[in-house]
């Protein structure tokens, strides 16, 4: 962890905080309820900065976990309930009608939203998006071991997913994992098939969730093992390998499996050196090896090949980016079917806020940071809007409710719940640093 990592992931969280507390504020102040405080992070038993106006105290806390405003009369994590057994007066929270309550509990999560709409707009007029395009995978895809026990094989060419067209790498990595069925192209036929959960664990396991399909791209020798069968049968940096006796091999991905089924064997290669075809006599190793590596800038060329960067203008970025926002939004309500799937164990992947740091540039990468701070923006909203106690989706159930049945909840359901809540949120929290410092410890980041 780097102090340029622990800065972009402060500066994120800090504009984030601030303007989601200025979602409850704004219309907190304009239904003239009183607001007490307003904190950026957290200040249990002192703060960093402080200063009051207008009866508001603003202030900085010193723990980086968040931050929250104090409306007057209203059951929060603080849990100070001294104000709530006097009664109830005009410039409290608890005496505003209930649609001026559901607006005011509702204003984070919709700052929050909005902001990752004009953060995501932004940066599809400004930067356009660059992205490698299924499509151009014109010899299709090279696929792992763990790709394949979820379904797809060497040669598919995607072209769906849950139904969906699938035009971009990054997202189907992703999106395949949560999804039900996937759609190729398959020696020239579309094959629709489940997707299989034993390979989305072996994805998460092996931490190949970007890595588990590529281009297919030619093998090429780039260098020779000492002592190796290739060395002593006289192949040469630059060959071309095109076939096993007689059995083309176009591409990387079919030379390791004819191989595994000539081990400890004499075979006859096929190479093209110098534009001239020749055959050589070489002895596979009892691992199906042959003792050589391949050129790795072969499949970054691949790659690059199936770069693509698009356009938007101002008209077009607009709906566009409240497009990207939407479907970060279904991305993470997807992300629940793997995080809780026993067979998957998800939930093993599960980063705090170390391994959130962790994932951030070494080096200030603008385009990076607002695009990891829109999608924080969308993730905080969808958390928030969770009905649990102790969050603003609690405190919006119980709005609902009264609002439907035109009855208040009782106080003391109202304290007990966000007691309840409060517990269960700091355990989860104290579970999620205590998994992010044994990966730390461990070194499993």
């Amino acid at each position: 962890m780097t102090f340029i990592q622990l800065f972009q992931f402060i500066l994120s969280i800090s504009i984030l905080v601030v303007l989601h507390e200025l979602g409850h504020f704004i219309p907190a102040k304009y239904f003239k309820t009183k607001v007490e405080k307003f904190y950026l992070f957290f200040d249990p038993w002192f703060s960093l900065f402080k200063t009051k106006i207008g009866g508001t105290e603003y202030g900085i806390g010193w723990l980086p976990l968040g931050g929250y405003v104090k409306i007057a009369g209203m059951v929060d994590e603080s849990m100070d309930t001294e104000q709530l057994k006097k009664p109830a007066e005009p410039w409290e929270f608890r005496s505003k009608p209930a649609w001026q309550r559901l607006i005011i509990m509702m204003g984070g999560v919709t700052v929050n939203f909005f902001l990752a709409w004009v953060i995501y707009s932004s940066l599809s007029y400004f930067k356009g998006e660059k992205f490698h395009d299924n499509a151009k995978f014109e010899n299709g895809i090279a696929v792992s071991t763990a790709g394949q026990k979820m379904g797809l094989k060497n040669g598919d060419k995607i072209l769906k997913i849950d139904g969906k067209i699938a035009e971009r790498m990054e997202t189907s990595t992703i999106n395949m994992l949560f999804a039900n069925d996937v759609t190729v192209l398959r020696d020239g036929k579309e094959v629709t098939f489940p997707v299989n959960e034993d390979g989305v664990a072996e994805v998460l396991a092996e931490n190949e969730v970007k890595l588990y399909f590529g281009p297919r791209y030619p093998v090429v020798i780039d260098s020779l093992f000492p002592k190796g069968a290739a060395q002593a049968a006289g192949l040469l940096k630059g060959d071309k390998i095109v076939g096993i006796n007689g059995n083309s091999v176009q591409f990387f991905d079919e030379l390791s499996p004819q191989l595994s089924q000539h081990k400890d064997q004499e075979i006859i290669l096929n190479i093209e050196r110098n534009n001239t075809l020749q055959k050589i006599n070489v002895k596979v190793d009892q691992e199906g090896k042959l003792g050589f590596a391949t050129d790795g800038n072969l499949a970054l060329k691949e790659f690059e090949k199936t770069e693509v960067t698009k356009k938007y203008s101002l008209a077009g970025s607009i709906p566009r980016g409240l497009t990207r926002t939407i479907d970060v939004l279904t991305m993470q309500i997807k992300q629940f079917k793997i995080v809780f799937n026993t067979k998957t164990q998800g939930y093993k992947k599960v980063s705090g806020p170390i391994g959130i740091i962790k994932q951030m540039p070494e080096t200030i990468n603008w385009e990076f940071f607002w695009s990891f701070t829109a999608m924080f923006s969308v993730w905080l909203a969808f958390l928030n809007l969770i009905p649990i106690p102790g969050l603003d989706g609690g405190h919006v159930v119980f709005t609902l409710w009264e609002m439907i049945t035109g009855k208040p909840v009782p106080q003391k359901v109202l304290e007990n719940a966000q007691m309840i809540g409060v517990i269960f949120l700091m355990g989860l929290m104290v579970l999620i640093f205590g998994n992010d410092i044994l990966k730390w410890i461990t070194g499993k980041f």
